[in-house]
């Protein structure tokens, strides 16, 4: 697995980068810190990254200009837009351009390491706001709004069973692992896990994971 990380906050791109290597100790992680320095990169490197992620407003890049520029160079490159300010818009702009998906910088770094996986298997990955059910906002208005997700959660009533199996589902457990486990049947857990997709409104056990963790439903054994 090979990615590249384009953002100019340092620090931001340092602990995605040891989140991503902590989580795949085989996986090439390489790093920019402006657009102009990204593209000089991939022009001089013989192989391309299996995954691109660029920092919407970073130096160099203008938005949605600088994706559009990116994918016409690498239209075969998959291409994942992270912002701490991105407008709603901007998003849905830089997915029909064919971006794969989009990171707020709110999301935690169990999450992100959910969704780059998703990415490399081919899906697209955009995360919902618990509270619109739309387009998680960029960065955290107020104490407020994450009371208001905290109430949005409990809305779910996951049943305890159901918690302790999404809990081990999110730590990346096969349900032969959760059933040992917990000491169940798979085909209990297969049904705990069916329960799961139905109140989170989400269709498989990875977006159960990732609905999940970005919601706070599980303990994160590490956020950025």
């Amino acid at each position: 697995m090979y990615i590249h990380i384009s953002d100019d906050h340092h620090l931001f791109r340092d602990t995605l980068a040891h989140f991503i290597l902590r989580a795949h100790a085989h996986a090439r992680v390489e790093q920019s810190p402006d657009f102009i320095t990204a593209m000089r990169m991939f022009r001089e490197s013989q192989i391309m990254p299996d995954l691109v992620l660029l920092d919407l407003q970073m130096p160099g890049m203008h938005g949605v200009q600088g994706f559009a520029v990116f994918r016409d160079a690498y239209p075969d490159v998959p291409v994942v837009l992270m912002s701490g300010v991105a407008e709603t818009e901007d998003v849905r702009r830089v997915m029909d351009l064919g971006a794969h998906g989009y990171f707020p910088k709110t999301m935690s770094g169990r999450a992100i390491l959910k969704a780059i996986d998703l990415i490399l298997a081919g899906e697209k990955f955009v995360p919902l706001d618990p509270v619109t059910n739309w387009l998680m906002p960029s960065h955290h208005d107020d104490d407020t709004q994450r009371q208001e997700q905290k109430l949005h959660v409990n809305s779910f009533r996951l049943t305890p069973r159901e918690k302790d199996v999404l809990e081990l589902l999110c730590q990346g457990l096969s349900n032969k692992d959760i059933s040992d486990q917990l000491g169940l049947q798979i085909v209990t857990i297969k049904l705990h896990i069916r329960g799961i997709c139905r109140k989170l409104a989400v269709t498989n056990r990875t977006q159960a994971a990732l609905k999940a963790s970005s919601l706070g439903l599980v303990t994160p054994m590490g956020t950025l």
